[in-house]
């Protein structure tokens, strides 16, 4: 059972709770945010990560900044709204549920304002109702993801399962989404294995993957990413999960740089290949995986990471974040909605009627 809590929020007085990812796995040090640069630092520099965590944070955040400050009337009120949910949604542009939770809070925001007999007050409590929903439904749908991948997997049998980057309890706010039926099957008596690709730059499935699974006592192997095609001819590995950042109408997915490298390899060692994610991953507005735009960062994050210097100064560095994996090596999208085998623009749309209908 994963323990750990990444983002959460504190009413009175206001603060953003994250959980600073980067200080992981030397210690767990929580910080209480009130300010809307501390919070947009927290986000662009990874202090909280994961897709669905991201839009919790940036949902948690726009209440704690608002709520902070008196306004002359609601026309006051929805310019500094504006500001802020544009200052938050520049802070990574790939993660689609930064956009997805902030357009949400919107949608609420304009709602209420519409009732001009509102009070100010009654309408930023309505934001943070919607924020804890967000994140109240994240808990549900991991869960539910959980549960429609781990129909995958015979229980009879042991399974070693191979992962990218950190899609657990760290990057959501539960069980994660690529380890929820991991956390699930273990607490069925399922005999599950996962071997942790270490994920560089920054090292999210040594620093994060195997320090959550290692809490939850399920057993991780770190690997170096160059080792993947090695054990998947050796036989060790049965399948691949892994989450997503943001996946285009045609199922093309954008997620951690070196994950289309994966799909590739599993793919020649017919090894099934897994993408596990929440319906508000899914951009429909974008058609295929050469329209969404890749974040580059800083190159001394490859170069002198943590601290340790690993390449000369002034070397050139090109440091995509994220990579996209082609829908045709995805053997089939996860959701909480169910399953979306060897995805395509048309089983894709037909999934995703189901999520408009429910909403």
């Amino acid at each position: 059972m994963n323990t750990i809590l990444p983002v959460a929020i504190q009413k009175n007085p206001p603060k953003l709770i994250l959980l600073d990812q980067t200080r992981i796995p030397e210690t767990e040090t929580y910080l209480a945010l009130d300010t809307k640069e501390s919070i947009f630092e927290a986000i662009k520099k990874l202090r909280v990560r994961g897709a669905p965590a991201i839009g919790i944070a940036a949902a948690y955040g726009l209440y704690v900044c608002l709520v902070q400050r008196s306004y002359a009337d609601i026309d006051e009120l929805r310019s500094e709204f504006q500001q802020l949910k544009s200052y938050f949604a520049s802070s990574r542009p790939t993660a689609v549920n930064l956009f997805w939770a902030l357009e949400r809070m919107e949608r609420r925001f304009v709602q209420e304002a519409a009732a001009k007999t509102k009070h100010i007050r009654n309408i930023l409590e309505s934001l943070y109702i919607e924020s804890v929903t967000i994140f109240e439904e994240d808990q549900s749908m991991s869960r539910a993801i959980g549960e429609h991948a781990l129909s995958l997997f015979d229980a009879s049998r042991a399974w070693n399962i191979m992962t990218h980057c950190n899609a657990g309890g760290l990057a959501t706010s539960g069980y994660g989404t690529a380890l929820a039926p991991i956390y699930l099957g273990i607490e069925r008596g399922y005999r599950m294995s996962v071997y942790a690709n270490e994920t560089r730059p920054l090292l999210q499935g040594s620093r994060l993957t195997a320090y959550e699974l290692m809490k939850a006592n399920i057993d991780v192997t770190v690997l170096c990413d160059s080792a993947a095609s090695l054990v998947m001819r050796e036989g060790l590995i049965d399948a691949v999960i892994v989450g997503a950042d943001r996946i285009a109408a045609n199922g093309d997915t954008a997620n951690k740089i070196g994950t289309s490298n994966v799909a590739i390899i599993a793919k020649s060692f017919g090894i099934p290949f897994y993408v596990a994610a929440p319906t508000s991953t899914f951009d429909l507005k974008t058609a295929t995986g050469k329209d969404i735009v890749i974040e580059v960062r800083d190159g001394e994050e490859v170069i002198n990471g943590f601290g340790k210097r690993t390449g000369p100064v002034g070397a050139k560095v090109y440091n995509p974040a994220f990579d996209v994996t082609d829908h045709s090596y995805i053997t089939a999208i996860i959701t909480e909605l169910g399953i979306i085998s060897h995805p395509s623009t048309e089983r894709v749309a037909e999934h995703m009627v189901k999520a408009f209908i429910k909403r």
